[in-house]
């Protein structure tokens, strides 16, 4: 891995105008890896899109860090049974015909 592929939580915290207590707190629970290089903190730039998203539920509806693990819980959740549901349409559209 490079330096290139993180980005610094002074960079991010300066674009999305947001604490960096806000990053530790989502490390704290498990939502997002904190790199240390340099004795500087990154996150690796793969997970920036999850991190919007993060931010977004933070800013629009208030949410905490832990609140913010619920919700990423709860949509896995729903993802799954969707899933789920979609196998058991296309088993049952067998029998059917």
């Amino acid at each position: 891995m490079t330096t290139e592929e993180f980005i610094s939580l002074n960079q991010l915290s300066e674009y999305y105008e947001i604490e960096i207590s806000f990053f530790s707190g989502l490390s704290e629970i498990g939502l997002i890896e904190i790199q240390t290089i340099e004795q500087v903190p990154h996150i690796h730039r793969d997970t920036i899109s999850e991190i919007e998203k993060m931010i977004r539920m933070h800013r629009e509806l208030n949410i905490n860090a832990e609140g913010i693990d619920t919700v990423l819980n709860l949509l896995e959740q729903i993802d799954e049974l969707q899933r789920e549901l979609t196998i058991a349409r296309n088993r049952l559209s067998l029998y059917e015909d």
